[in-house]
């Protein structure tokens, strides 16, 4: 919420059968404790992080709204590609030729300095889908996406 990915604290809510839910969560209470720990600073930060909040939200929402509307813009010029409708977060899916595989052509782009995902990282059942991030600085992102298109 603060766009803070190193500060990290959050909640979860489980349900299910008494039984399977009592087993759960001592697993996940186990994970929590050896591995998910919550750090000090955040705990005491967080009344600080919550109202500061809006002003980093409104600036993340303003970058991938300008980063999508480009590259809507940029797919429709390049038939051969299809942007997947983009429902929330900050990733797109692009379904691009089969002329290379995902991996052939996540390694391509990285070879040219554009980091991509291929869509097997999300078990798609076919191919060839790319995920690129809508967070990425507009210029970056721009340059990325046409040299993307140009591959």
């Amino acid at each position: 919420m603060a766009g803070m990915p190193q500060m990290k604290l959050g909640w979860m809510i489980a349900g299910g059968p008494s039984d399977l839910l009592k087993e759960a969560l001592a697993r996940i209470d186990l994970i929590a404790d050896n591995y998910l720990s919550v750090g000090t600073p955040v705990q005491y930060a967080l009344p600080e992080l919550l109202a500061a909040r809006e002003d980093i939200q409104d600036q993340i929402v303003a970058r991938l709204k300008r980063n999508l509307a480009w590259l809507q813009a940029a797919i429709r010029r390049n038939p051969a590609f299809r942007l997947l409708e983009v429902e929330g977060g900050w990733y797109a899916i692009l379904q691009v030729p089969r002329i290379r595989t995902e991996e052939e052509w996540t390694l391509h782009l990285l070879a040219r300095g554009v980091l991509v995902q291929p869509g097997y990282f999300y078990d798609f059942e076919s191919e060839a889908y790319l995920v690129v991030s809508l967070l990425t600085p507009e210029d970056v992102f721009e340059r990325g996406i046409a040299i993307l298109l140009e591959a």
